[in-house]
């Protein structure tokens, strides 16, 4: 049901002017980036474009009374809402060792499964901030890495991108690898607005902070098995559940919400919305996961987007990936 579903927004956003696969004479940016992904990971059928290899477990998140006052949206009403996780590791490539610094940013996806029969998803990585401002120039520096080789001239295509984008560095100094996909930081890029009851409004951005962070130095992480985030997981599910806070930076009036690439002041204030309890792995993940579409802005009543147009681009992605692995 799950997949059907899916694959028919999948069909319809495929379909619409302007992104039609079959119809426009030039693809849309959305399908450019999974073109750039493809050319940059290779063709691996049945796979995303781009954080293809992952695990799926289950559980349930709870929200606090604080999470009530800025959002009326159901999941933060208090009750039990179970929820479907997918961690993952960076790149198109499916067998990619789970140490490696390009399976960095690790993500994680949430799917809240609503009494109602609803869902609304949450989309978030280790990136403290995205490394580039829209899709475009997340596009172009795909292009620019695939244009570079080890043996291109110098300055590379990449050099000259990340010149232009300083932007690109400073993100990627905010990654590393943990030692368990419990023990990571994650970050919600995207600016959202919550609406309470009242009609009040609050621009936020999600972080999800585990119990306890770790992380490996480059060369401990180099040393560990091919899947340890991968067999790790399960393993520690099996002795007791795994616990992280769903949080989330509030933004002041003046602070700008359409710009992935630029991070909120440290002292803006942070909110505890409630606990995210993940208490088991799913028995045949492979399968799960290829049935799996999480969309940014698959939103519910008291969660609105912002004005960052990368929602709607990373919308328009995954469901595009998903269309093409599923065929």
């Amino acid at each position: 049901m799950i997949k059907s579903k899916h694959l028919a927004l999948a069909a319809a956003i495929m379909w619409i002017p302007g992104i039609s696969v079959c119809q426009a004479q030039t693809p849309s940016v959305e399908q450019q980036i999974i073109d750039a992904m493809t050319k940059a990971f290779g063709v691996h059928p049945g796979f995303r474009a781009n954080h293809a290899k992952g695990i799926v477990v289950e559980g349930h998140f709870k929200a606090t009374p604080e999470a009530a006052k800025l959002s009326k949206a159901a999941i933060f009403n208090g009750s039990t809402i179970p929820v479907t996780v997918r961690f993952s590791d960076a790149t198109g490539v499916p067998n990619i060792p789970d140490g490696s610094s390009h399976a960095s940013p690790h993500g994680i996806a949430i799917k809240y499964h609503l009494p109602d029969g609803g869902e609304t998803d949450m989309v978030l990585n280790s990136l403290k901030f995205f490394p580039v401002s829209t899709g475009e120039e997340f596009r172009d520096l795909l292009l620019a890495t695939v244009a570079s080789p080890p043996n291109a001239p110098k300055p590379t295509k990449l050099e000259t991108f990340i010149k232009a984008h300083p932007t690109v560095p400073m993100a990627l100094a905010t990654l590393a690898t943990p030692d368990s996909f419990a023990d990571e930081n994650y970050f919600g890029v995207d600016a959202f607005i919550f609406v309470n009851t009242a009609g009040k409004k609050q621009a936020v951005r999600y972080i999800i902070e585990p119990q306890k962070l770790v992380h490996l130095s480059e060369d401990a992480a180099d040393k560990e098995p091919p899947n340890f985030l991968m067999d790790e997981l399960p393993k520690r599910l099996a002795k007791g559940p795994v616990v992280f806070h769903l949080k989330a930076q509030l933004a002041a009036p003046d602070d700008q919400t359409k710009d992935p690439a630029q991070p909120w002041p440290v002292d803006r204030p942070v909110v505890d919305l409630g606990v995210l309890t993940i208490d088991k792995a799913v028995p045949d993940s492979m399968d799960a996961q290829k049935k799996l579409l999480f969309l940014p802005g698959q939103l519910i009543d008291g969660i609105q987007k912002s004005d960052d147009p990368l929602i709607d681009v990373r919308d328009g992605a995954y469901a595009i990936s998903f269309s093409r692995r599923s065929q």
